[in-house]
């Protein structure tokens, strides 16, 4: 099948799962060229998400004459905010205070606010990144509302590479549940990023509102060509 044909196969399954309600899918185009996020693009798909931030500035570079949203989905360095703050519309691996004031340091006064996801380690594997206690969660939360050039939206979670389909589900309700006790608090955020190629079927049943997926759209990626 073709990347286009990928997409609308995985849209409608998006469409009759989500009920009604609105399911974002993000294409992860990590290690793909930029003449396939421009094919995926020509079908209708606006939102990508890159992992590295130097890949992510080349492709965003190469390909701005295009109306794309792009998602920054990888680990954070301190050293890479310039970039991911120049190029991104959401960053969605937010862990620490200190790289959200650098991307709200370095955010320009003329573009809009930078769109924020907490990461929250759902599965507690040492591999994943992200905060595993609520009291943490509330905590970052609460000082990126300070941050002018920002605008926390939700929460971000990987499930367990699993095929307990139990265990994954339990795993994102808990990244639910989580987004629930920040808006019994006062927060007015609403948006969950969960589900991936393997799993986003599961995510959409537990509330997941941003799914990220890669190869269902693109292939197998040969990670050779890094």
């Amino acid at each position: 099948m073709t990347i286009a044909e990928n997409i609308l196969k995985i849209k409608n399954e998006i469409k009759q799962q989500s009920q009604n309600r609105i399911v974002e899918l993000i294409a992860v185009s990590k290690n793909f060229p930029t003449l396939a996020i421009e094919e995926a693009y020509q079908a209708g798909q606006k939102q990508f998400g890159e992992n590295y931030a130097q890949e992510f500035a080349t492709k965003a570079e190469e390909l701005k004459h295009l109306d794309i949203e792009w998602h920054f989905i990888g680990h954070i360095q301190s050293n890479k905010t310039k970039i991911i703050s120049s190029y991104a519309n959401w960053v969605h691996t937010i862990t620490k205070i200190s790289h959200a004031k650098r991307l709200n340091d370095q955010r320009s006064d003329s573009a809009p606010k930078l769109k924020i996801l907490i990461e929250v380690n759902i599965s507690n594997e040492t591999s994943k990144h992200g905060l595993k206690t609520f009291a943490e969660i509330h905590e970052l939360a609460l000082q990126i509302k300070q941050l002018p050039k920002l605008q926390l939206m939700g929460l971000m979670g990987m499930a367990a590479e699993s095929i307990d389909q139990h265990l994954i589900q339990q795993q994102f309700k808990k990244l639910n549940n989580y987004l629930k006790q920040l808006n019994q608090l006062g927060f007015e955020i609403n948006q969950l990023s969960m589900g991936m190629s393997q799993d986003y079927q599961i995510a959409i049943d537990n509330g997941a509102s941003l799914i990220r997926i890669g190869s269902k759209i693109f292939g197998e990626r040969n990670y050779d060509n890094n």
